[in-house]
């Protein structure tokens, strides 16, 4: 891993796979560090023979932080409803954009856009600003923040918000674990002695829970995609699970109807995680999907010259 100036701040990333492989870019969730999704994802796509590409989002992790910022979610609510611009210090679109600043700084002209979950809002939006840069666009249980979309389940609303009791490792790894349970697929088992394994790796990689709060008011203060989306031309994969109770298969529904020609699948039984036997359920998707794009990719290139 290391760092590299990216729309003029520092963001941690790394590669895995070959150098000269397909760009394939993955942006994790909220308050979530790259190093969060499991290993076996990304080095069976690097076995698959692309370039895979991973970051911390900015204030999470080891990149660049917005230390004593804190903006006060109450009242980011209040000026969206409002109409007003809301006092955060930054948006879900300037997330987009070191995205899209990594890649340059990389020199890659264009990769596939991935992302989970706040990473899927923010590959949208990849897509959307940036599209000179995104090959195709893989939304990962995520959502077009349409306010007409049911809510989480109290229980996973109350995962994601409520901190622990204490900051001393072994109350966050309980209090992780508890959490996920409530959104966790029911196909596969919770494994939780892998988990609290990747949790407490996670924490003393960086706990930084101030970061999680600015995440969260630059997720409240965005609007909604759905309008946007519907005029959008990159190839689309939307993939979401029917046990996610976290973002509900509703929103993966509707991202993929806003999109025209999108690809849309459902895979019963996954929540709003990525377990060990799902990864090859949904990579068995994303693969095929992207030599499909690289193939019409070949074909036009062919036609024009």
């Amino acid at each position: 891993m290391t760092q590299i100036r990216a729309n003029g701040i520092m963001l941690e990333y790394d590669e895995h796979g070959p150098r000269d492989g397909v760009p394939f870019l993955f942006i994790n969730g909220f308050g979530s560090q790259m190093t969060n999704w499991p290993d076996e994802f990304h080095e069976a796509m690097a076995k698959a023979g692309y370039r895979y590409i991973r970051l911390d989002n900015r204030d999470v992790g080891l990149s660049q932080k917005w230390d004593g910022v804190m903006p006060d979610p109450k009242a980011v609510s209040a000026a969206v409803r409002e109409g007003k611009k809301p006092d955060i210090p930054y948006t879900l679109a300037d997330m987009a954009a070191d995205a899209a600043g990594l890649l340059d700084a990389l020199g890659i002209e264009s990769a596939h856009i991935a992302g989970c979950s706040m990473g899927g809002m923010i590959a949208q939006l990849v897509a959307l600003n940036h599209p000179e840069k995104t090959r195709s666009l893989i939304s990962v249980f995520s959502t077009t923040s349409d306010p007409s979309l049911p809510p989480s389940s109290p229980e996973a609303q109350a995962a994601l918000l409520t901190r622990p009791e204490s900051n001393d490792r072994a109350t966050v790894i309980a209090h992780s674990l508890k959490g996920r349970r409530t959104y966790a697929s029911t196909a596969w088992p919770f494994d939780e002695e892998r988990l609290g394994r990747i949790i407490g790796n996670n924490y003393d990689r960086s706990f930084y829970p101030e970061g999680t709060l600015r995440q969260w008011t630059a997720i409240l203060a965005g609007p909604p995609r759905t309008e946007r989306l519907k005029s959008l031309k990159v190839p689309t994969l939307v993939l979401h699970g029917t046990a996610d109770t976290l973002i509900r298969p509703d929103a993966g529904r509707h991202t993929a109807q806003c999109i025209s020609g999108a690809e849309y699948h459902e895979i019963e039984g996954w929540g709003h995680d990525m377990p060990l036997g799902a990864i090859p359920v949904v990579q068995g998707f994303i693969l095929p999907f992207i030599e499909k794009v690289e193939a019409g990719r070949k074909a036009a290139k062919q036609a024009a010259e």
